[in-house]
């Protein structure tokens, strides 16, 4: 399927189609193009799409009798569409071609991750053995990133004439991408406006409904041999129609050049007017092409990983797809971590709590990067202090699903496609993604040794969450502890306990903790801020001493629970029914959403002790064991190696992984360890896109969030590496699986820092530069430096 830098699809199958086409899409950060054939519209096989960063729109649709708000990701223009079909010197013309023709003999894919060009190669031959060759090349160009291109190759076998060619600009789609949405009301442009310029190019100016965002494409089309056009205008799009010549030993090309842009855009320009003049001094295809691949190598440079073998094509086709998604592009964007990345229409595009899984990567890779995608979420910090406000708390309350304004926009309602019955959605209820935005603050500053974003915007951020966690404390007099009540963990499975009139479940171990957390590093940081700035922040806050001595208190009192000698996942999760897991397996096969299986057999799984994916293990993703141990010290409660192996033994046996997430997690819990199977579940996370483990869900839109984990669990789970004030460290947990790789990482102000690990080595490259050494500290605590310019090899 894969060899080397190129990710490939030998034949056409229909059912696969989805799954090629989110794995083959191209992006530069800015926007991103599906992997689509250019011969189709959208269908129940094909989907193009254009996605733009940030580019949401919001529509009411009416659901099972309620009026519903969505923002969604907006499915932009089709600029990719091509229609041919050939005319033979003799006979009638044929039909217009598509990979669905009877007469396709053979059909490729393949994606070359180190170039980021995507060619489709498509062979068709009638009875009458009449042949041709057609050959795609598309780029969404990384220098550039408001250009895109397609360059299509036609030759002849076996017979001469023409090609009759359409190059569509297609306004004329919707948000259709995935089945259980389209209920809702997908048209998201409107005002559509198209012409023709100078030479041809081809315009097209749209705007979303709200809030109103302006769009223009303008697409160039050449031809060789240079033909003239039959232009029609439609009122969403236009049509050029050429007719090119071929003969069975010369080709004939068309190539359909790009330029998006938007009213998002810096500086305020017509959109319009600015998408044709940047049109007009786009280079010819080669030279795109070159400066295309050249942009590439650059961002390869900084963010590569070798790992041999299988999963090393795949971890590079992970990097490929993170960096198609936040490229250093990002950098300039107000725009979050799309969960399904710029891919596909799944979760609406929506930014959930993926940043934990993706900053570590890009904070040791691309820290602008991380840095911009911290201050999407400082620009809505506002919106997350209105939603306490609204709730009655103090601080910021951030939402579950977020997307371009920063209000909550997890649905109300969702489908249980089992049963077909319309369900009311607790998952906002997931209060731990402020935790999760705190911690991403902290440690980036850690990481990259950024003060003064800790300092400003970082200290607002971290500060206003642990505010609002030491408002939602209640004190109980009956046990002097303080408990989080009414809220829905990581699981998501357990909305609220069995036949309870309220949604919620109380002092879930995973927020309680964070939450804890989040108040000891709140502490922290206004012990080591400057005192004109703890002064300007305590002033801008209002926070008083006694506020203050209440985040002492809540942090070492806040109550997580345990039942059986392990971490409860939430109170009274350890009296819950026992499910009887074999049973649904024989009956069901995958059980994955398990709590869609119980729904449809009018059961609920909130009666279980059954999770969807790792909640409490997630305590062992976020924190070294020692660190984990030091939290719950501070909380009065001990917790060692025999019951945090209990604990990870007791939930590995009541979780059905129905998210992506849940094996990486677990994979990372047990490698970290060096628990047995934990191969298992990394190999899982690693297939979990490529092989669609989750039953069709890649097709629309990648699992981003898994993705960059598989990526981290190399660079950061078996290496146990941190970059900090102390310079790297190091403390190897091996997996014999994968037991030699390399990557490099930025650390303090040493830039492309090479780590080379090998069964029992360690080497350390720091590139020549005028800073100081560089500081190691190897296992065990031995401390060495690394100067640059040199290599340095260690025993571990």
């Amino acid at each position: 399927m894969s060899t080397g830098w190129t990710w490939s699809y030998d034949r056409y199958d229909p059912d696969r189609e989805a799954l090629v086409e989110a794995l083959c899409t191209l992006g530069n950060g800015r926007f991103a193009t599906r992997g689509s054939a250019p011969e189709c519209t959208a269908d129940t096989t094909h989907y193009p799409g254009t996605y733009l960063a940030g580019c949401y729109d919001r529509r009411t649709s009416v659901v099972a009798g309620e009026h519903v708000e969505n923002e969604d990701l907006v499915n932009l223009p089709n600029w990719t569409l091509l229609r041919y079909r050939c005319l033979p010197d003799a006979g009638p013309p044929g039909d217009w071609l598509t990979p669905d023709a009877r007469e396709l003999r053979h059909y490729d894919v393949h994606l070359d991750l180190r170039a980021g060009v995507l060619t489709r190669r498509l062979f068709f031959e009638d009875p009458r053995g009449r042949g041709l060759r057609v050959s795609h090349i598309r780029v969404v160009h990384m220098g550039d990133p408001r250009l895109a291109a397609q360059c299509t190759l036609f030759r002849a076998y076996g017979w001469s004439g023409a090609v009759e060619v359409q190059s569509v600009l297609d306004g004329a789609v919707t948000n259709a991408g995935v089945a259980r949405y389209r209920h809702l009301d997908g048209r998201h442009l409107v005002d559509h406006r198209t012409g023709f310029g100078l030479d041809g190019v081809a315009w097209l100016s749209c705007r979303t409904t709200a809030p109103g965002t302006q769009v223009a494409l303008a697409v160039r089309t050449v031809t060789r041999p240079a033909r003239p056009a039959r232009a029609v205008v439609t009122p969403t799009g236009t049509v050029q129609t050429y007719r090119l010549p071929v003969l069975p030993r010369r080709s004939a090309m068309i190539v359909k050049t790009l330029a998006l842009h938007t009213s998002m855009d810096w500086p305020t320009v017509d959109p319009l007017s600015a998408a044709v003049d940047v049109l007009a001094r786009a280079p010819a295809f080669p030279r795109l092409l070159s400066t295309h691949k050249a942009a590439w190598e650059r961002v390869w440079e900084q963010g590569e990983l070798h790992v041999p073998g299988e999963p090393g094509r795949i971890l590079r086709l992970h990097v490929f797809h993170l960096l198609q998604t936040l490229s250093p592009h990002t950098a300039d964007l107000d725009v979050g971590v799309p969960a399904r990345g710029l891919h596909g229409e799944a979760y609406r595009g929506h930014v959930f709590w993926d940043e934990l899984f993706v900053l570590p990567y890009l904070d040791l890779h691309f820290p602008e990067v991380a840095r911009a995608l911290l201050m999407y979420r400082h620009r809505r910090l506002p919106a997350a202090r209105a939603a306490a406000r609204l709730a009655g708390r103090q601080g910021a309350m951030y939402p579950w699903q977020s997307a371009g304004s920063g209000r909550e926009e997890t649905q109300v309602m969702h489908l249980n496609p089992r049963s077909g019955r319309w369900l009311t959605d607790h998952s906002r209820l997931q209060r731990h993604v402020g935790s999760a935005v705190a911690y991403n603050v902290w440690r980036y500053a850690q990481a990259t040794g950024d003060r003064g974003f800790l300092h400003s915007a970082g200290a607002e951020i971290l500060l206003d969450v642990a505010r609002y966690w030491a408002g939602a404390a209640v004190l109980d007099p009956a046990t002097g502890r303080y408990r989080i009540h009414g809220v829905v963990g990581p699981d998501e499975f357990h909305d609220a306990y069995p036949d309870a009139a309220t949604p919620g479940i109380d002092d879930n171990a995973y927020t309680n903790a964070t939450a804890a957390w989040v108040l000891s590093r709140g502490l922290d940081l206004l012990g080591e801020l400057p005192d004109a700035r703890r002064g300007e922040l305590r002033d801008a806050l209002a926070l008083d001493d006694e506020e203050v001595a209440r985040w002492v208190d809540v942090s070492h009192l806040l109550h997580v629970p345990f039942h059986q000698g392990v971490v409860s996942q939430f109170e009274g999760y350890g009296d819950l029914a026992e499910l009887d897991w074999e049973a649904y397996r024989t009956r069901y096969g995958d059980i994955r959403r398990l709590d869609r299986i119980l729904e449809a057999e009018g059961d609920t799984v909130n009666r279980y002790q059954a999770s969807k994916q790792a909640d409490t293990l997630m305590l062992g993703y976020l924190f070294r064991p020692e660190e984990l141990y030091g939290l719950f010290r501070r909380l009065g409660y001990r917790l060692d190696d025999e019951t945090w192996r209990s604990t990870v033994s007791y939930y590995l046996r009541r979780t059905s992984h129905g998210s992506t997430l849940s094996s990486l997690v677990h994979g990372w819990v047990l490698a970290r360890q060096k628990g047995a199977g934990a191969w298992r579940y990394c190999e899982e996370a690693l297939l979990a896109d490529v092989a669609d483990v989750q039953g069709g869900t890649t097709g629309e839109g990648i699992h981003l969030g898994a993705m960059a984990g598989t990526i981290d669990l190399v660079e950061r789970g078996i290496t146990g590496l941190e970059t900090g004030p102390e310079g790297l460290r190091v403390a190897p947990v091996p997996l014999a699986e994968i037991p030699r790789f390399t990557f490099t990482v930025c650390c303090g102000r040493h830039r492309g820092v090479r780590l080379r690990m090998l069964p029992g080595r360690l080497a350390v490259r720091v590139p020549a530069s005028p800073e100081g050494p560089l500081p190691v500290v190897l296992p065990g605590g031995r401390r060495v430096t690394v100067a640059p310019g040199q290599e340095r090899w260690f025993r571990l």
